[in-house]
């Protein structure tokens, strides 16, 4: 069987393959993000701007301010 003569390889053709193979190399692959097991009771540190007058609010009453503010966003949220 003869073979079909193939076309010349223009310039652009090696530079898109070349392209192309760098590109597969180089790519790294998305990986899911490593969801964190639940604890139950586990409580995150995290950092919340809110208002002056919201702050004086639940700290009035003492210690225990920070829980109270835990509480009262639990309940908004319907938990």
């Amino acid at each position: 069987m003869a073979q079909t003569p193939r076309r010349p390889r223009t310039q652009q053709d090696a530079r898109s393959e070349a392209e192309a193979a760098f590109k597969q190399t180089t790519t790294r692959p998305v990986e899911e993000p490593v969801a964190k097991p639940a604890v139950p009771g586990v409580r995150e540190l995290v950092s919340l701007r809110i208002g002056q007058d919201v702050l004086e609010h639940f700290q009035q009453d003492g210690p225990g301010w920070q829980d109270r503010i835990n509480d009262a966003l639990r309940k908004v949220a319907g938990k």
